[in-house]
């Protein structure tokens, strides 16, 4: 049973070539890598076009301009040939084990369960400058909690049907692309099942170039795109609201926005959640002072 794994990358080549050999050493074998350069500058175009003439199992496209990251995904999903599709991103790595357990586990589910799963996700190790932290999450989850936050992560192992017939990619999201799509899939086929293992390594270290530092235009634009495409009630952009300031994006809360939140309608949770998270980050602002 092939699977294909997709990887955008752009001007990341150490961490590109770790990612790369991270999939390539994986137990199970049935593999297909197609990497889409998205206008790399910095060698990976031709390290990517050697190794495509040394591994048969890796295909690269090279966009001939930079089209973003949700464009590569689908220029990649579009080409894969595989029965299942998953992806990594050119900072993480798979674990040996990944795509193999990802495999058994969704023909165990296929043979033994009656439950309609539409994808399976992994517990992840996240790499923080703190060290290596394993973070668990749901045994399932539907499309409604993604409402809450992006329970999932970043990636999801699917039939290649799954992400072509829920549209792929958004290639307008400025932001919570991967939770768009995931969102879509859920809804069409039913809940995402948990893989109860740590088999995926995810880059959490601080850097310029992710979407959450410092662009909080961005993740409104992401927040206003997802709610005129999803959100059919108050409290569903209320809770996509909260989302735009989560803890980790660590943006200001200006008071116009609670404003604006409370003539969404009321709700007593909501309420409280952006009030407190108002004091808390006046206070730490306070304190730095």
């Amino acid at each position: 049973m092939l699977v294909s794994i997709y990887m955008p990358t752009k001007n990341r080549l150490a961490s590109l070539q770790l990612a790369i050999n991270s999939v390539l050493n994986q137990s199970y074998k049935d593999i297909e890598l197609l990497v889409v350069d998205d206008g790399s500058t910095d060698g990976s175009r031709e390290y990517l076009l050697q190794l495509q003439n040394d591994e048969p199992r890796v295909k690269v496209f090279l966009n001939d301009k930079s089209r973003g990251a949700c464009y590569a995904r689908n220029v990649a999903i579009k080409a894969a040939t595989g029965e299942f599709v998953t992806g990594l991103d050119d900072d993480d790595e798979f674990l040996p084990q990944h795509i193999g357990a990802l495999v058994e586990y969704w023909q165990l589910l296929a043979r033994y369960s009656d439950e309609t799963v539409s994808c399976l996700y992994t517990h992840i190790i996240a790499r923080k400058p703190e060290g290596f932290i394993r973070v668990r999450r749901r045994p399932f989850i539907e499309y409604f909690d993604l409402f809450e936050s992006n329970c999932i992560g970043n990636q999801v192992f699917a039939p290649r049907s799954h992400f072509v017939d829920a549209g792929l990619f958004d290639e307008q999201m400025p932001a919570w692309q991967d939770m768009e799509l995931f969102f879509r899939i859920m809804k069409k086929y039913g809940k995402a099942r948990l893989l109860d293992l740590h088999t995926y390594l995810f880059d959490e270290m601080p850097r310029d170039d992710r979407i959450s530092s410092g662009r909080k235009d961005r993740i409104i634009e992401a927040y206003n795109r997802m709610s005129s495409k999803h959100a059919d009630t108050r409290q569903a952009r209320q809770r996509l609201l909260l989302q735009v300031h989560a803890h980790h994006y660590n943006f200001p809360i200006k008071l116009y926005e609670i404003f604006e939140f409370m003539k969404m309608g009321f709700w007593f949770y909501g309420y409280k959640e952006i009030l407190t998270r108002y004091w808390e980050r006046k206070f730490l602002d306070k304190n730095r002072k």
